[in-house]
């Protein structure tokens, strides 16, 4: 009898949704997004890679009542932010893409003229160029002209931008039903299944 080969397609696949996803967190109010993303990450068994950036730190002591030991305990590997020669800052490093949740304007900035100044913006320079998916959770409001101009010069490079924007349709009872329906959309983005948020089906209540 012949030998039954494996499907390329489903190999690859599967080499796909083993790759680790890059995190990052950021100086921007709204910590509590990219901390929930990796508590939910473990959950899932999903292999998480964790950049910090030194304002995060900060920030973190300011809006939750996380440690930065915690937080970083939520990650299979983390790294130092002014480590450019971590193994997220080489595209021969494949992972599956990255989220930077929450995203600053001074992030924003590096990344859409390619000024990559730390592993933050390494590790995102790298997403783009790979053609991996880059979500970019942008936290500031309101934006003037020049934060729009950055975030439509990143969207060209390819990055998703997904501001942390509420819906209500799922009818949120805590704010943290309304952090994991941000969360569970940038998560769409790369392609893994949760269940965070309650989906639109079209189905509207009489």
């Amino acid at each position: 009898m012949p030998t039954l080969r494996n499907n390329p397609t489903e190999n690859s696949r599967s080499r796909e949704l083993s790759l680790p996803l890059v995190g990052a967190i950021t100086g921007a109010s709204g910590v509590i997004y990219g901390v929930e993303m990796l508590r939910v990450l473990k959950g899932l068994g999903q292999e998480t890679h964790l950049i910090l950036s030194e304002a995060a730190g900060m920030n973190l002591a300011i809006e939750t009542d996380y440690s930065l030991d915690e937080v970083r305990s939520l990650a299979n590997v983390v790294y130092q932010n002014k480590d450019v020669g971590a193994a997220v800052a080489s595209g021969s490093f494949r992972t599956r893409g990255m989220i930077v949740a929450p995203c600053t304007i001074k992030t924003l900035s590096a990344i859409a003229n390619s000024f990559t100044y730390n592993l933050v913006v390494r590790a995102a320079d790298v997403t783009l160029k790979e053609r991996r998916t880059l979500v970019l959770m942008v936290r500031e409001t309101p934006f003037h002209k020049g934060h729009l101009d950055l975030m439509s010069r990143a969207a060209d490079f390819g990055a998703v931008i997904l501001p942390p924007i509420p819906a209500f349709y799922h009818k949120p009872e805590t704010i943290l039903d309304i952090i994991h329906q941000s969360i569970g959309k940038a998560l769409d983005q790369v392609g893994i299944e949760h269940n965070l948020f309650k989906r639109w089906t079209g189905d509207v209540p009489d």
